[in-house]
């Protein structure tokens, strides 16, 4: 978790160049939040396929976290990974298949045709998730990995229409416009045009969407970062409906003070940041797995 303050601390860091001139560079939020030497940056690959495996081992991963942490639901629910090679396709995960048992090599290629053409096609994917994804990354450049499911708080607090609170310093992480809620639902999305309104909704800068009626949808840089989002936002989601709980009994709400809601979240959302906040619960579902992940 990022720093928090009132009043922002001392953010620089001394570098020197190749000459000895010493200048003042600004600390990443990685690195205020390292005390002493900084958590290492994203891995980066030598080659497509070795930054392909990565991204689908990681991905797997998430699927099996986000087994254990509940939020499964029959068929329903996805992540896709933008292809590193060619950015126009995507992975995701086959239909049907538990998200605790999912493999690197479970994993399905689509463009945006909609055509399956590489990876694991002794299943299809998911149509109402492909529309989606595919909107979103059509939409998001930015955007290399999307995360939906039909967690059950995520489900419980869409039935207001209505977003997420700076109720604690965690939710400080959806301030602003890194946060929105799509106000429509005509059912199971099974059209061009739904998925386009629903991109839309999420809009430029949004990190996770509240979709009414439905559940959360959020993205990332890496799957890492998406996965970790999405499972703030369903713990943001359960905490809120607590909070609400309370209120309704007279209890009255203090509000995180939007200076300080600003510069957690301006401390936090760095995709170095919230790459890193998902390691501890990958390195424990590697070690509950025993690696199954990546078979």
């Amino acid at each position: 978790m990022a720093p928090s303050a009132i009043s922002p601390p001392e953010q620089d860091a001394i570098a020197t160049t190749t000459h000895g001139t010493v200048v003042q560079k600004k600390k990443t939020p990685l690195q205020m939040i390292s005390q002493g030497t900084s958590l290492p940056c994203i891995p980066i690959h030598p080659t497509f396929a070795a930054h392909r495996q990565w991204m689908l081992e990681h991905m797997a991963i998430a699927f099996r976290v986000f087994a254990r942490k509940g939020y499964t639901e029959g068929m329903s629910g996805h992540i896709s990974v933008r292809d590193p090679e060619f950015p126009h396709t995507f992975w995701t995960n086959p239909l049907g298949r538990h998200f605790g048992l999912l493999k690197s090599s479970d994993m399905i290629l689509v463009n945006y045709e909609g055509e399956a053409i590489g990876g694991n096609m002794s299943r299809p994917a998911n149509a109402a998730g492909f529309l989606i994804h595919s909107a979103v990354h059509k939409a998001r450049p930015d955007v290399t990995a999307a995360c939906h499911t039909h967690s059950p708080a995520g489900k419980a607090w869409s039935a207001f229409a209505r977003p997420l609170e700076m109720l604690n310093q965690d939710v400080t992480y959806f301030y602003g416009s890194a946060q929105s809620v799509y106000h429509e639902f005509g059912g199971v999305v099974f059209t061009v045009e739904e998925g386009e309104r629903l991109a839309a909704a999420l809009g430029p800068e949004g990190k996770g969407m509240i979709l009414r009626n439905h559940g959360l949808i959020t993205v990332g840089s890496t799957v890492d970062e998406a996965a970790y989002l999405y499972t703030l936002m369903e713990r943001s989601c359960e905490v809120q409906l607590l909070i609400e709980a309370a209120a309704a009994n007279g209890v009255k709400k203090v509000y995180v003070p939007e200076e300080s809601a600003k510069y957690t979240f301006e401390m936090g959302s760095d995709p170095e940041a919230l790459y890193w906040e998902f390691q501890p619960d990958l390195e424990y579902e590697e070690f509950m797995c025993q690696n199954a992940h990546k078979g």
